[in-house]
């Protein structure tokens, strides 16, 4: 069965920065927040029996909305409504614990007034630390950051708060002095002598500085992180060493489509501090413990961080884009557009934006408006090809096709030379060209992409099962299909192909026997249960096969297959004596 690969998924614009540490250090179980941090741990609030029965009721109804709104993902009405549902019920703490959590991951500008009345809880503090911090109040917010318990995911963070509060009242001496016994150890160091390094920095401490960016390069496995790479780029640059900056940005950008068409604006603004001031210092702690949590699959904690990032400098383009991709992996991807509107059309990851917002467009149903924003890019980046191959992705999901096939022609034209690292590119172009009917260029694109990946299970399958259709190399095809499978065991298209071609080649038992658990994997799919049908009535099962048929037809197969089935059943039915 052809299987279309879907949308290229986005290289995550912001990567674990934990994945380089090697083997000094796996990301521990304690990398958690601790329970306090998530709403999911919040006791279930319920409003109390109030004198006003109409208060009880509009709060009941608020909560209910509330809880409708976070299970829809609808951060901001879940905030508004929770915060209704306090109003009726202020000294429900369970309340106003979700009220104010619902408010910090909406971004809600109450979440700084909840968070005053929610007591010891983590995040809480952390919103109030950041308030004193942006008033100037710094021993204020080094003595809430000292109050965290040394326990998950703040154990790691709160010797860099502490020491960033210190820098922030003008004791870069003690700042210093509070990472380095955790910069000569062992866990966790990648981290403190990064955060060393922009504190030496910015106390122009430059021998110093010098040590811990090299130390936070080795540590970290060089420069492939977004971070790090634009921090250590503009550590190079402002000591004069063009060069070197230049290859800590390139270093960053490889093997990331997107990240590599805003490579120039990154390579023009190289000197640009990463980390001014304090503030910075503690929203980078905050994105940088967040890209963690959300390697770990923790996506609620690493929101709240980005979030609390925002608090403190809502021009964290990082940030913005972390917010919005966890945002935009749920149900509401126009929040996710949201989060990324206010970044700057100069910023120099503004052409990385762009795609994000084509993909979340695309996500919305609103192609349209994707193609006409990718056409921009395209225009603003001629001699890159990323731009042009999203269109045909985008127009090859339209079905549009030979449209499809034009825009991959023009970004395969841009590669100089093609490379291993391609192959997406020429599997996707086969396949838009084998359903315009161009089946001679769509197989050599195929077995081009098979010369780039030779274990692709993707391509293999659909060379595999194109050739199967055709009645051409079939031992082959069958080769090819079975090693996908092997890959791909509980892959329900794969497996269909593997009994399709077994079918074709005379082996209806086996076809039998596979087309079932393809079924059983794909149970919704019409032209695998339509082939299921045909393996039926060649095993002699018919009354099976026009159940399965039927079947087939009832889930909306494309027109072509619909054809096919019905030229199949028909007859069956007539032979049969069985009324349609």
């Amino acid at each position: 069965m052809h299987m279309f690969r879907p949308l290229r998924r986005s290289v995550l614009l912001v990567l674990s920065l934990l994945s380089a540490c090697g083997a000094a250090e796996s990301a521990p179980a304690a990398l958690t927040l601790a329970d306090t941090m998530t709403a999911a741990s919040v006791p279930e609030a319920a409003p109390r029996p109030r004198r006003r029965a109409a208060a009880s009721q509009t709060g009941s109804a608020a909560l209910l909305t509330g809880r409708f709104a976070t299970s829809q993902g609808d951060l901001d009405i879940a905030a508004q409504a929770y915060q209704r549902a306090l109003a009726a019920d202020m000294d429900n703490d369970a309340l106003r614990q979700q009220a104010f959590l619902a408010s910090l991951m909406a971004g809600r500008p109450e979440a700084e007034r909840l968070a005053g009345l929610v007591g010891r809880n983590q995040a809480a503090q952390l919103m109030l630390a950041g308030r004193d911090a942006k008033a100037g109040a710094w021993a204020q917010a080094e003595a809430r950051f000292a109050a965290l318990p040394r326990e998950g995911a703040t154990e790691v963070m709160r010797p860099m708060l502490i020491a960033w509060a210190q820098l922030g009242g003008g004791q870069a001496d003690a700042a210093l002095a509070t990472l380095q016994p955790l910069i000569e150890g062992r866990r966790f160091r990648a981290f403190y002598a990064l955060h060393g390094a922009l504190m030496a920095d910015l106390a122009d401490r430059r021998a110093l500085a010098g040590r811990l960016y090299g130390i936070a390069q080795t540590e970290f496995g060089g420069t492939g992180h977004l971070l790090l790479g634009r921090e250590v780029a503009s550590w190079e640059a402002r000591q004069g060493n063009a060069d070197a900056a230049a290859a800590a940005l390139r270093g960053m950008v490889a093997g990331n489509d997107d990240l590599t068409l805003a490579l120039p604006g990154l390579l023009a603004a190289a000197a640009a501090r990463q980390v001014d001031n304090a503030l910075d210092g503690l929203a980078d702690t905050y994105v940088a413990i967040a890209s963690v949590l959300r390697g770990q699959e923790s996506s609620d904690f690493a929101l709240a961080l980005t979030r609390l990032a925002l608090q403190l400098r809502p021009d964290h383009t990082v940030a913005r884009i972390m917010a919005a991709e966890i945002v935009g992996a749920g149900k509401r991807p126009e929040l996710a557009l949201g989060l990324l509107a206010p970044i700057a059309a100069d910023d120099p990851l503004a052409p990385m934006v762009q795609m994000r917002k084509v993909r979340l467009l695309q996500k919305l149903e609103r192609g349209d408006e994707a193609l006409r924003l990718l056409d921009e890019v395209a225009r603003a980046h001629p001699d890159r090809p990323e731009p042009l191959a999203l269109t045909g992705d985008l127009l090859r999901i339209a079905k549009r096709f030979p449209e499809a096939v034009l825009a991959y022609d023009k970004a395969v034209a841009l590669l100089d030379p093609p490379q291993a690292a391609n192959w997406p590119l020429f599997y996707d172009r086969g396949i838009a060209l084998e359903r315009s009917k161009q089946w001679e260029r769509a197989e050599a694109d195929f077995l081009q992409a098979l010369r780039y990946a030779p274990d692709q299970p993707h391509v293999l399958n659909y060379l595999g099962y194109s050739w199967t259709e055709r009645g051409h190399n079939l031992e082959q095809a069958r080769d090819m299909i079975a090693k996908a499978v092997q890959q791909r065991p509980n892959d329900g298209a794969m497996v269909d192909s593997l009994g399709w071609v077994a079918m074709r080649m005379g082996d209806t038992a086996t076809a039998v026997r596979l087309l079932e658990r393809a079924a059983e994997l794909e149970a919704g799919d019409a032209t695998v249960n339509g082939h299921l049908g045909d393996a039926y009535w060649e095993a002699g099962r018919q009354l099976e096969a026009v159940y399965q048929w039927r079947r087939a037809l009832n889930l909306k197969p494309e027109p072509e297959e619909r054809a096919r089935i019905e030229e199949r059943l028909r007859p069956a039915e007539r032979a049969l004596g069985i009324a349609p």
